[in-house]
């Protein structure tokens, strides 16, 4: 299995556990978006807020030249440290966009 296949594996798996993992206080549901032709991984979040529909991206991550760029990462505790437990090595993850993997 390549590494890149083995990235798309953890960060499908990373997401699926988070949206299952994360406490319904209020009307609001989280789905894993996760489409390894792209390279995009991402969880919605959408639902009421109060009084207020909220449609939201949580986190957004792309699978780019055998690397992961780091988009959003609302959550509290935060999918990237997640990521880095469950496999990924630290230095093959850019949490900000360099010129290089702007596209």
């Amino acid at each position: 299995m390549s590494q890149t296949l083995n990235y798309a594996d953890i960060l499908k798996k990373t997401l699926q556990e988070a949206v299952v993992n994360q406490p319904r206080l209020q009307a609001i549901k989280l789905y894993p978006v996760c489409d390894t032709e792209s390279g995009h991984f991402l969880v919605l979040a959408t639902g009421w807020n109060k009084q207020t529909w909220m449609d939201t991206i949580l986190f957004h991550a792309r699978l780019v030249d055998h690397k992961i760029i780091i988009e959003e990462d609302n959550f509290e505790e935060s999918l990237t440290q997640i990521l880095i437990a469950n496999g990924i090595d630290q230095e093959d993850i850019i949490t900000h966009l360099e010129p290089t993997f702007a596209t």
